[in-house]
């Protein structure tokens, strides 16, 4: 099974919705990881749980999340436009990260053909299983997290430090966890 970009349209902003059963599922769609990247983005300091249940304002404030127009968007104008809407987060850091994240994104589709090619170079096209540990042990943090946040910074892309990045693997699917029951 594999994630599209119609998928969790039936999100709600109230976080009641099953968004967490897409958290995971593999994706190669473009239009859904640039979607998974900016929940991450507007999840540091929040739950993912929070910033993706604002998923359907993500989408109406910036533009169906078509990286395409978004990379259009004037940093300051339509920065401040978004943040003046009162059902959306309104760090003005992540609003201007989402849209510079954007062009990063095109940039990236211009040399890799598309952004999921570039991200699954990192892992040969397969799901990374990270080492088995316990609940307790969970880490927020990996190696090869690290390494595609500092690519991806030295790319453009906004926000991307190697917690960021690291849960923005796991949600698109390009690693995955293994838990050893306690």
């Amino acid at each position: 099974m594999a994630i599209g970009p119609n998928d969790g349209h039936e999100w709600m902003t109230n976080g009641t919705q099953e968004y967490h059963a897409y958290f995971g599922t593999p994706t190669h769609d473009d239009h859904v990881l640039y979607e998974l990247l900016t929940v991450g983005v507007f999840q540091v300091g929040l739950s993912w749980q929070a910033a993706a249940s604002k998923l359907p304002v993500y989408r109406r404030l910036f533009a169906g999340m078509d990286p395409q127009v978004v990379a259009g968007f004037e940093d300051e104008l339509d920065g401040e436009r978004i943040a003046r809407d009162t059902d959306m987060i309104s760090n003005g850091r992540k609003i201007r990260a989402t849209i510079r994240n954007a062009r990063a994104i095109i940039q990236v589709q211009q040399e890799f053909g598309s952004f999921a090619d570039y991200l699954w170079a990192f892992v040969d096209g397969t799901p990374y299983l990270l080492p088995a540990v316990t609940r307790d042990e969970l880490t927020n943090q990996s190696a090869i997290g690290t390494a595609v946040a500092k690519d991806l910074k030295q790319r453009g892309f906004s926000f991307v430090g190697p917690v960021v990045t690291h849960m923005f693997l796991l949600a698109a699917g390009i690693l995955r966890e293994q838990i050893l029951d306690d």
